[in-house]
């Protein structure tokens, strides 16, 4: 866990005199590095170390040089997004506080952030009830509202690691049809929005952080952090958190939620904004996000449990309104 040289290296970087290693927390993705809880002074942090591989180890054998290339641009957008933007996130949606980052000479990187677990935010959640699901909605709206507008310097042009023009070789493996034939033209109407803002582009649930008493959130994982439209965002952590029944059952719920904390948020701090078209246009943009990341499933893993008879029917409306 974390080689002497790289604790020489935290030292540096935070001015801090001692180093502890607490525990490993994870792996990186395809064995990129590793993430190290550690005692900086006595003060906890988290050390994410990005060491890449020089062979690729996909857990579902996609070990292409683009695959490679995608994932070292991912970390240095996440370089980006703590040096230059991460400070714009106020509480209401909470992230790590930057202690250091900053790229290595070998080709890696490193990135010293506050520990969340220590700032009140210890709970992980693979599943959510309402209160959950709506916290996470929240946090998404004010992050919406914060970055609406924005040019993403430094930062994915369009954010989300299942983009389009990232992944040709998942569309390419994609049997022959309609979705493969409209995958292009999905694209283009939710890069092409008038009102774009800054996608987490993993909002996963798994990279919320719960406080002890379920009153709010923080998020992790800003690899994939970009321009884009918010409802990219919703429909992939709806889909990361709810089984096929709820989202059924309450989508329409969980997305008046959604625009009720964007209105919020945005009469708040960009009171020019014209909400209501704002809102008028994500809503239609909704079930295009959710079958864009259906079409990347189908190409990366046909049969995935997210592929849902719902999934399937909100694409089926997607294609039969693109063809009117």
């Amino acid at each position: 866990m974390l080689p002497p040289d790289q604790r020489d290296r935290v030292l540096t970087l935070t001015g801090s005199t001692s180093i502890e290693v607490c525990e490993r927390v994870q792996s990186l993705w395809s064995g990129y590095g590793e993430i190290v809880r550690v005692r900086l002074d006595g003060t906890p942090a988290i050390v994410k170390h990005v060491n890449p591989p020089t062979a690729g180890n996909h857990p579902r054998g996609w070990n292409t040089d683009r695959s490679h290339e995608r994932k070292l641009r991912s970390y240095a957008v996440e370089l980006a997004w703590y040096r230059n933007w991460s400070s714009r996130c106020r509480d209401a949606c909470r992230v790590p506080h930057t202690m250091a980052a900053t790229e290595l000479d070998d080709g890696g990187w490193l990135f010293v952030l506050e520990d969340l677990d220590a700032a009140g935010f210890p709970e992980r959640r693979f599943r959510l009830d309402r209160n959950g699901v709506t916290l996470c909605l929240h946090w998404l709206a004010e992050f919406h509202a914060t970055f609406l507008g924005e040019s993403p310097d430094g930062l994915w042009e369009t954010g989300t690691y299942w983009h389009l023009a990232t992944r040709p070789d998942e569309l390419a493996e994609m049997p022959d049809g309609a979705l493969k034939d409209a995958a292009t033209t999905i694209d283009a109407r939710l890069s092409c929005a008038h009102y774009l803002t800054f996608v987490h582009g993993d909002a996963k649930v798994a990279n919320f952080c719960f406080a002890t008493d379920s009153k709010s959130v923080a998020a992790v994982d800003f690899q994939y952090v970009g321009g884009g439209c918010g409802m990219k965002d919703v429909a992939y952590l709806l889909g990361s958190c709810l089984d096929e029944r709820e989202c059924e059952r309450s989508e329409s719920v969980y997305l008046d939620i959604y625009f009720a904390a964007l209105r919020t948020a945005l009469e708040r701090n960009r009171p020019e904004i014209d909400v209501r078209d704002l809102e008028a246009e994500w809503r239609a943009l909704f079930p295009l996000a959710w079958t864009d990341f259906y079409r990347f499933l189908a190409g990366w893993s046909p049969g995935h449990p997210k592929m849902t008879p719902y999934s399937e029917r909100l694409a089926r409306e997607v294609l039969t309104n693109l063809a009117r």
